[in-house]
């Protein structure tokens, strides 16, 4: 018998996730905070729950997809939560990014209802999530990993089992050194073409499939040059990773000194009302530094 899934949190990455289940032919009840998202899936063949509660005692795999440990703790745990409706031997999967510590924690009390846990945070942005190509990083028990293994390969492309419970946040976060570092590095480059007078689309395709190259270039570099700053990924919720792994990295006793700069370049960006924009309008941050507007505005936007 096919389990049936419960989703929760239809946002940016979350209502796309929840499509690609569909098409796969899951049995798939979800549940949102805003009522009008779960009423656009109803229409597309999704069932809908009341409250986590109500969803969880449905289903036998529950998914969370929120924006931060808040929010998680909210669902799983609190009033309405999924803990207090669901069943004996159910699955809860959380592939929001949150703390690996209150991930931890909130395992712990979900096996105390008899339930298993993984922690299961993505990257690929909005359109890894609309295409089903995310990249799914897992901790938690390997025989939980395998029964939810064809729902990780509805939503996703590179699914990896990483170690026990927590670690596959922890897996996230590295991810997310590495996507700002990136992006900083891509701002500057474009900043410093813009500065030499060369031609931006020629620069970034000479450079994109060379050692240089790399997803944030291609994707979001092709973005900025275009000043096309629609969101992908926000700078609030990058924001709120950032911290996560300024946090985690003060408890491991190490230094993470480019996210720290890259961290407080952002902070000035949600200052000026930024934070909705997509991550890589860092860009802007070094942009007011030079004096310097790489691209030109375009009246047309990307595709």
């Amino acid at each position: 018998m096919t389990e049936k899934i419960g989703f929760i949190g239809l946002g940016i990455m979350g209502r796309g996730m929840t499509r690609n289940l569909l098409k796969a032919g899951f049995d798939v009840t979800v549940w949102n905070r805003t009522t009008s998202r779960m009423d656009e899936l109803g229409a597309e063949g999704a069932k809908t729950a009341q409250s986590p509660a109500d969803l969880a005692a449905q289903c036998d795999i529950l998914i969370t997809c929120v924006s931060d440990t808040p929010d998680v703790e909210a669902v799983i745990l609190g009033e309405n939560g999924v803990i207090h409706g669901i069943k004996s031997g159910a699955l809860v999967i959380d592939m929001s990014t949150i703390s690996p510590q209150a991930t931890r924690e909130i395992a712990a009390q979900l096996a105390q209802k008899g339930a298993e846990m993984l922690d299961a945070p993505v990257s690929g942005g909005s359109e890894g999530a609309a295409k089903g190509t995310l990249s799914i990083m897992v901790g938690g028990a390997a025989a939980q990993v395998e029964r939810a293994m064809p729902i990780f390969q509805a939503m996703g492309k590179t699914i990896t089992h990483i170690g026990d419970i927590g670690s596959g946040q922890l897996v996230k976060l590295v991810n997310q050194i590495l996507v700002v570092g990136n992006m900083l590095a891509v701002s500057e480059a474009l900043l410093f073409a813009q500065a030499g007078g060369l031609d931006l689309s020629k620069t970034l395709n000479a450079v994109a499939g060379g050692a240089a190259g790399s997803w944030m270039l291609s994707n979001r570099g092709s973005q900025a040059i275009v000043r096309d700053f629609r969101p992908g990924f926000t700078i609030d919720l990058q924001q709120k990773d950032l911290r996560l792994v300024l946090e985690a990295s003060d408890q491991m006793g190490i230094p993470t000194i480019t996210t720290s700069l890259i961290s407080n370049l952002y902070r000035t960006l949600q200052a000026q009302g930024l934070g909705s924009e997509g991550n890589h309008a860092l860009i802007k941050a070094l942009e007011h530094l030079a004096g310097i507007q790489v691209g030109e505005a375009k009246t047309d936007s990307l595709p």
